[in-house]
């Protein structure tokens, strides 16, 4: 019985080969400062919920809009009496 033998190619087809000595590390991080971007991550229950980002965005400033609107009637009193008008 004849033994049939694969030759094992392990290189990286041409369109794969990168030449890491001429990579820029960080090239993009003063950019991403710039400009604010953040990546947050939801959960897949919650990404259900929303279309696209634009949608939590708008109901993430909803929710902002609601908190201040009932934040000063939550904020305890300045600790001065009010008088009574007779």
């Amino acid at each position: 019985m004849k033994v049939i033998t694969k030759k094992v190619n392990d290189e990286l087809r041409p369109e794969y080969e990168f030449d890491y000595s001429k990579a820029v590390r960080g090239k993009y991080y003063r950019r991403l400062l710039e400009e604010g971007s953040n990546v947050v991550v939801l959960e897949p229950d919650v990404a259900k919920a929303f279309g696209d980002s634009s949608a939590v965005n708008e109901a993430l400033r909803s929710l902002l809009a609601l908190t201040h609107s009932t934040q000063r009637l939550t904020t305890r009193s300045s600790g001065r009496r009010m008088e009574r008008r007779r």
